[in-house]
């Protein structure tokens, strides 16, 4: 998991669900689920996240996402963002509200 991943959680969470969650709430998941961020954010992160968004046509902050999930060699990310059974360096999209 990536720090991207929680930001994008926290922004969803406490902004755009109709039942927002209450920003401790929020705060205390982040938290709960740090241990979990295995792919630091750096300047190399950056850089292939730009290249990522370039070539595959999506948002720098979605190429953040999947730039963070490659370094952690995952295979598949849930995104309700991005098109479903969609590959994008090497990764699958996958729409979990489909």
């Amino acid at each position: 998991m990536s720090v991207q991943v929680l930001q994008e959680f926290f922004v969803v969470a406490t902004r755009k669900l109709k039942a927002a969650v209450e920003v401790a709430t929020a705060r205390e998941v982040v938290r709960s689920y740090s241990s979990w961020v295995t792919a630091p954010t750096d300047v190399d992160t950056i850089l292939r996240a730009s290249e990522i968004a370039e070539v595959a046509q999506i948002s720098f902050w979605d190429g953040m996402i999947l730039a963070a999930a490659e370094r952690s060699r995952a295979a598949t990310l849930f995104t309700e963002d991005l098109n479903d059974a969609q590959v994008i360096a090497g990764i699958r999209i996958v729409n979990p509200l489909l």
